[in-house]
């Protein structure tokens, strides 16, 4: 069948290399690489820094002094009074609408983020990195391994898919992860504008408080995450490497 379509030779060793350097590094991934970097993750998962009683510690001051407030005298006449609501009517501006703070820097110079919750995100973004690029080489390895399409004796094939399918699910979902953090900041950047807009409003600083602490349990869950998925993923490998290897019985093995 191969005679029907032209391979350079130079570029058929190069692919064939390819290969044997792709199933020589998955096969080292399974059989090494994830017992070990589960491990890893489940000793993390026993380090003080992620496993805070007291959320309060995670806590990050906000150093946005609430402003003294502004008297405002009544110096207008009747008149003065009528045009300047009939301006505000015409600018759109509701009898409801608060216009708050304006804000040209920062008192404080730059408004830091919550350093607590950096150092641990730092430390967390890498793993999840990690599995990724680490399923994606042992999900090429499977594609490799499935053979030509045939009619019967499928079985391994399909054990060989839903491998790759399983493969491809952790994939999205460490991917999501990653949007999850910065989803963090975005939420944390706009509160933190809104207290720099609004000092005197007291629920926009218990938000981000709410957010923060709600960012270091999903973290400490992405971790717990991170390392079930190596468990389920060494274990469904080893379970079915015989058919993943092999996905078709040949009938000659079994006459010699």
């Amino acid at each position: 069948m191969s005679s029907l379509l032209k391979v350079d030779n130079e570029i058929k060793t190069k692919v064939d290399a390819f290969r044997e350097r792709i199933t020589a590094e998955a096969e080292d991934l399974v059989a090494n690489f994830f017992p070990k970097k589960l491990l890893e993750l489940d000793q993390f998962l026993k380090d003080p820094t992620i496993n805070i009683r007291e959320l309060k510690e995670i806590h990050s001051e906000i150093n946005l002094t609430v402003p003294d407030p502004i008297l405002l005298t009544d110096i207008h006449d009747g008149l003065e009074v009528q045009n300047a609501k009939k301006r505000k009517l015409e600018d759109g501006a509701g009898d409801d609408k608060v216009g708050g703070t304006k804000v040209f820097v920062m008192p404080g110079g730059m408004m830091k983020s919550n350093g607590k919750l950096v150092e641990l995100i730092e430390k967390v973004k890498p793993e999840i990195r990690t599995l990724i690029e680490k399923c994606n080489t042992v999900k090429m390895w499977v594609q490799l391994l499935i053979p030509r399409i045939e009619d019967g004796n499928n079985f391994g094939v399909s054990i060989q898919e839903e491998t790759v399918a399983e493969l491809r699910t952790v994939e999205g979902e460490a991917a999501s992860f990653l949007d999850q953090i910065s989803r963090y900041y975005i939420t944390r950047a706009k509160l933190v504008s809104k207290i720099a807009k609004y000092p005197h409003v007291e629920d926009y600083r218990r938000t981000v408080s709410e957010i923060d602490e709600k960012e270091y349990i999903s973290l400490k869950i992405i971790v717990s995450e991170l390392r079930n998925q190596y468990v389920t993923l060494h274990d469904m490998i080893l379970k079915n490497i015989e058919k993943i290897k092999r996905p078709r019985s040949s009938n000659s093995d079994a006459l010699y």
